[in-house]
C-alpha cells in the first residue's frame, strides 16, 4: 500500500475515496437529517447553514442524500466485488488445476454465459427477481466473476510448471494444498487488480439500472437514483444532478487508478 500512496494517482485515489467512505459513514450523523423525512414547506431550497446541499422537491435534505447514495452503491460495489472475488478464484484455479476435460467443460461454460450482454442479463435477472438491494447484487455477480475466473486461470496455468509447485507435489501435497498455499497466493497481484476493477463496473451498472428505475425501491436513495431525478430539474436545480454525478464519477476514477497503480506494481515486484 505504501508503494500505491507514494505515487500522485495513488494519493488522489486514496484521499478521494477516503472522503466518500467518511460521507457515507458519518455525514448523515454531521447533517442531524434524515434521507426520508418530508416537509414540503422547505421544498428546493437553497444551500444553506441547515442544509448544506439544499432540499429536494418533497423538502428532503439532499445533502443527507447524496451520503446514503454514496453508502449504497460503495455497499453494492464492494459486496459484488467480493462474491465476484470469491466465485472467480476456485472456478479459475480449480479449472486450470485439474485440467484436461474438466477444464475443458468449465472454460466452454464460461464462455457460453460470456456471449449474453452483461447489461441486458442484469437489467433481465432484476426484472425477474425484482427491484431491490440485493436483487442488484446477485444480478450482478451472475456474470461478473467471468474475468477474475479467466485471469486467476491463466495466472495458475503459468505458475503450474514452476519448481516449487513441482517439489511440493512431490512431497504428497494435494491439489486444495497446492491451491490454499501455492497457486492462489502467486496469483495475487492480478487478482487484486481485477478486483479493484469490479467495483468501479458495479458501481456504475448500479447507477445506470437506478437511472433507468430498474434500482433501489424508494424511499432509499442511491446515486443513480438521485441523478435521474435530477435530469428531471437540471435547468433550474444543476446541483440535483452534478453532485451525484461527481460522486459516481469520483468513485469509479479512484478505483481504476487503484487498479492501473496495483497492475504495474504487480507486473515488476510481488504485492
Amino acid at each position: 500500500m505504501d508503494r500505491v500512496w507514494r505515487s500522485k494517482r495513488g494519493r488522489f485515489a486514496c484521499v478521494t475515496l477516503l472522503l466518500l467512505i467518511g460521507l457515507a459513514l458519518i455525514g448523515p450523523i454531521l447533517s442531524q437529517q434524515t434521507y426520508y423525512e418530508i416537509n414540503l414547506a422547505n421544498k428546493n431550497a437553497a444551500p444553506s447553514l441547515s442544509h448544506w446541499f439544499g432540499t429536494d422537491e418533497l423538502g428532503r435534505d439532499f445533502f443527507t442524500r447524496c451520503c446514503f447514495g454514496i453508502r449504497i452503491s460503495l455497499f453494492v460495489g464492494l459486496s459484488a466485488a467480493l462474491l465476484d472475488l470469491f466465485i472467480g478464484i476456485w472456478y479459475g484455479a480449480i479449472a486450470a488445476a485439474v485440467g484436461g476435460a474438466v477444464e475443458e467443460l468449465m472454460m466452454r461454460l464460461v464462455d457460453i454465459i460470456e456471449t449474453i450482454p452483461y447489461l441486458l442479463l442484469v437489467a433481465l435477472l432484476i426484472v425477474v427477481f425484482g427491484s431491490g438491494l440485493f436483487s442488484i447484487i446477485f444480478a450482478l455477480i451472475a456474470t461478473s466473476w467471468i474475468p477474475m475466473a479467466r485471469i486467476v486461470r491463466a495466472e495458475v496455468l503459468s505458475l503450474r510448471a514452476c519448481d516449487y509447485l513441482l517439489a511440493s507435489k512431490t512431497m504428497g501435497a494435494g491439489l486444495l494444498h497446492q491451491l490454499k498455499y501455492h497457486l492462489i497466493p502467486g496469483a495475487s497481484g492480478q487478482v487484486i487488480a481485477t478486483m479493484t476493477l469490479t467495483v468501479p463496473l458495479a458501481i456504475f451498472t448500479e447507477a445506470i439500472l437506478s437511472f433507468l428505475g430498474l434500482g433501489v425501491r424508494v424511499p432509499i436513495a442511491s446515486l443513480g437514483t438521485l441523478a435521474s431525478d435530477g435530469i428531471t430539474v437540471m435547468r433550474f436545480y444543476p446541483l440535483r444532478l452534478f453532485l451525484p454525478a461527481l460522486f459516481i464519477s469520483g468513485a469509479i476514477l479512484s478505483f481504476n487508478l487503484l487498479s492501473d497503480l496495483i497492475s504495474e506494481r504487480s507486473r515488476h515486484e510481488p504485492l
